[in-house]
């Protein structure tokens, strides 16, 4: 063998560097068969170093395990296995072998502190951090004296779990040794303080520093940009610039988060301008940084060239592109490049990248081509990671297909608090509400506790359920957990006791609130509304234009419908017309809803189709509906006809039209052609949602329809509601027969009004409740006559409020009165 006589006349040193590209099992037999002299290789253990060193270099793992299981055999044979071994630690980390490196770290007796530091760095870059810790306490307890380079290691897995009690304690070891001012360890310091949210302690290590370089002003500045501190940011980059230190590529990258969140493009453009004067422009981070500044402050065009203008684009920037797309709105564009991504093979879709193609496919509810990113997330292997499983569950409940999100979401291996939230809103949105509070219970269940986010997703659920006890108990839990100022948990908390029938609660939520939005006013407003207190809608909108807050169009839409509700038509004609004049908001299709609401509700109908003849815009079939109402509730047959066949000849005739024009037919006893309309809905295969009502008792949601005797308290409700009945009766009640649009005998007729949804869960709820105890019950239809003045009687009798949430408003039942004054 040539090259083995070769190796006999060459130095160690020739040797290492010469044969450490060959095989491995030849190499090692060299060390077996041969005798080296004294010349050649002064000791076994020399040898082995360098060659340990030399795959150090080289990074190459599998020569490292052989190298570490040849050592294993031949340990007889060296002089000083500590520090090979340790030499094979080391290799084990270069080679991100973490684990391995551990093992082999224990079988020495007595590491020394540059091994303990590398391993600490180790734990500390690449996780877990926890491990990095009890790495430095082991240290301690074992005598070694940790040097300066072990804090800022240490520091930084603190850094890493937020472990601020932990930072702080070793940072009293450090001013123990005398290392209070190294530059290392106060940057570490700074980095720690900051990302814990102790920006004060972070400021008192900063301005105790002798010596500050670059990297130490970067740390401050980052940390100040990280908690959205745009004017201390840019007063520190000043400061940083006045003491001789020059910004890089790092400092810019630090600042630009918060330019972008402060809007501040002129500051991003300086900034930019400042990078290319240094030459700092080519840089990949530095690129990413920029794009995402325009893209945040809404200047994709920007963003896209400085993207174009990046020589070497990283996966990050790709997805920062695709994800800048996003934001600002331009869906078709960031598929366009996540396609050209996706065909170039060499830049593979990061979970961040198919995060934000899968929230483009929502946005532009693109089902399809959800799924075909669906397919690719399974084929890359991502399926498993619980972000991408959460965009994924977002998009298929946001696009309205919830049956294939709950069973994505039971087939979830990894599940998390997002997870929950966006299933529990998923399913509100789509109208699954009692739906959504099972799985919230169970979220619980399964010991996850409820975030912001899942608590402004299921009080909603409750405004919905009108489950006041459910939404009380989410409210206590909010403020124990510290959300309750939160403006966005204050919002739909007035909104959530509004549509419980408590308008005095959500008053006081808003009262408490420390920062008020447009929304904050607006429920309110909203709130009034449904309850028919106009006139405080419309007090209240005064109290919001005092507070400086400028209406928008659904503020409007509040307060005209306010304004129907209350029969308050001057006003809403007022409000109307001042919304262009004087507030410069262009009236849409809801608007001219709610003001032909408004008109047929106070029996104006022909005033009310004139006004949807001189609309600006061709009126939608809501808006004939709306008056199609009010022609039902006013009995006008001529032009509820008239309204019903403009409808047909949009050809959007639905279930609710052909009910409505059925009912007016059968009110005026005009049997045919109520059958006619019906056979007609029939054959289109149009069904009509059943009256349907539900009532809370001790948490739990009781439904019933008209006739149910599905309950297992049927039977005592029936005889409930046969009880009141005689004594309705003794109290001058008397049928309203004209409500029961069926041509049947009166006898029958007075049977089907009192098994009325309505008065079914009223009846439930006498039985359930304390006596004198207030009842709220909804209905998802509008309250019909008969059951409305039924319901007067029945609280004279029961001697207790009422509250009934039909379709569109509340009506309070007391003492024989109802708030509405029989107008709604």
């Amino acid at each position: 063998m040539l090259w083995l006589a070769t190796a006999r006349r060459l130095t160690r040193r020739q040797f290492v560097d010469q044969f450490t590209t060959q095989p491995l099992a030849l190499v090692i037999l060299v060390t077996t068969t041969h005798s080296f002299s004294t010349n050649t290789l002064t000791s076994l253990d020399s040898y082995y170093a360098n060659l340990v060193q030399a795959c150090i270099r080289s990074k190459s793992l599998p020569q490292a395990k052989k190298i570490h299981q040849h050592l294993l055999k031949n340990t007889t044979r060296l002089k000083d296995t500590s520090f090979l071994l340790e030499k094979v630690a080391h290799l084990y980390i270069t080679c991100n072998q973490v684990d391995f490196a551990s093992r082999v770290f224990d079988e020495i007796p007595q590491p020394s502190v540059i091994l303990w530091n590398l391993l600490i760095r180790a734990y500390a870059w690449n996780g877990p951090f926890e491990r990095a810790i009890h790495l430095y306490y082991d240290l301690l307890q074992s005598g070694v004296k940790p040097t300066k380079y072990t804090y800022p290691f240490v520091l930084k897995a603190c850094s890493g779990l937020q472990a601020l009690e932990a930072g702080r304690e070793i940072h009293e070891h450090a001013k123990a040794l005398g290392l209070a001012s190294d530059v290392y360890v106060c940057t570490a310091l700074i980095d720690l303080y900051a990302k814990c949210g102790d920006l004060a302690g972070a400021q008192t290590v900063f301005r105790g520093m002798l010596y500050k370089d670059v990297v130490a002003w970067n740390a401050m500045i980052a940390g100040f940009s990280l908690h959205g501190l745009y004017d201390d940011t840019i007063q520190m980059l000043v400061q940083m610039q006045k003491a001789g230190t020059s910004p890089n590529a790092s400092t810019i990258v630090a600042v630009l988060p918060t330019v972008a969140q402060a809007n501040a493009l002129s500051q991003g453009k300086a900034m930019h301008g400042f990078s290319l004067r240094r030459s700092l422009g080519g840089e990949v981070v530095l690129g990413t940084g920029l794009l995402d500044m325009y893209s945040k402050c809404q200047c994709i065009a920007y963003a896209r060239r400085i993207f174009d203008a990046i020589d070497v684009k990283n996966e990050v920037c790709w997805s920062a592109m695709i994800g800048a797309y996003v934001i600002c709105d331009s869906m078709r564009e960031a598929m366009a490049l996540f396609d050209e991504m996706v065909l170039r093979k060499e830049i593979n879709p990061t979970p961040v990248t198919l995060g934000s193609i899968l929230r483009a496919c929502t946005k532009l509810t693109d089902l399809s081509r959800g799924r075909q990113v669906h397919c690719y997330v399974i084929k890359s292997g991502f399926d498993l990671n619980t972000m991408v499983g959460n965009t994924i569950l977002s998009m298929y409940a946001k696009c309205g297909i919830i049956d294939d999100a709950v069973r994505f979401f039971d087939k979830m291996n990894s599940k998390d608090t997002v997870s929950y939230s966006a299933i529990i809103s998923g399913c509100v949105q789509n109208g699954y509400a009692k739906e959504a509070l099972l799985i919230f219970h169970h979220m619980q269940l399964s010991g996850f506790d409820p975030d912001l986010a899942t608590m402004v997703g299921v009080l909603p659920a409750c405004s919905h359920l009108a489950a006041l006890q459910h939404g009380a108990c989410g409210h206590a839990y909010s403020i124990v957990h510290g959300f309750g100022t939160d403006t966005s948990i204050c919002n739909v908390l007035i909104d959530m006791y509004s549509k419980c029938g408590k308008i005095n609660r959500g008053r006081q939520v808003f009262d408490r609130m420390i920062t008020r939005d447009i929304i904050s006013w607006n429920a309110m407003i909203v709130g009034y509304g449904i309850h028919g207190l106009g006139m405080a809608a419309i007090s209240q909108f005064h109290h919001m234009l005092a507070a400086g807050i400028k209406p928008d169009d659904v503020t409007f839409i509040g307060l005209l419908s306010a304004c129907s509700h209350s029969g308050l038509v001057t006003e809403g004609k007022h409000w109307f017309s001042a919304m262009s004049e004087d507030f410069n908001i262009t009236p849409r299709m809801e608007h001219y809803i709610c003001m032909v609401d408004l008109l047929g509700r106070a029996g104006l109908l022909a005033e009310a189709h004139v006004f949807i003849q001189k609309m600006p815009f061709e009126a939608d079939v809501r808006v004939w509906s709306a008056l199609l109402a009010a022609c039902r509730v006013h009995n006008n047959i001529e032009l509820g006809e008239e309204v019903s066949k403009k409808i047909q000849g949009k050809g959007l005739e639905g279930t609710g039209n052909l009910v409505l024009l059925s009912n007016i037919y059968s009110a005026v006893g005009r049997w045919d052609d109520a059958a006619y309309v019906r056979i007609k809905q029939k054959g289109q295969g149009l069904k009509k949602s059943p009256g349907c009502s539900w009532v809370e008792i001790n948490g739990i949601i009781h439904g019933f329809v008209g006739g149910d005797q599905s309950h297992p308290q049927s039977a005592q409700i029936h005889e409930k509601l046969e009880e009141l009945l005689v004594d309705m009766k003794r109290l001058g009640y008397c049928a309203e027969n004209s409500f029961v649009l069926q041509d049947v005998e009166e006898e029958e007729k007075e049977r089907i009004l009192l098994y009325h949804s309505e008065k079914l869960a009223i009846a439930y709820a006498i039985l359930s409740l304390r006596p004198g105890k207030p009842i709220l019950v909804t209905k998802n239809l509008r309250v019909c006559g008969d059951c409305h003045a039924a319901i007067k009687v029945i609280t004279i009798i029961t001697k207790r409020e009422i509250i009934v949430r039909d379709l569109s408003r509340f009506h309070h039942f007391k003492d024989g009165i109802c708030n509405c004054a029989d107008f709604w």
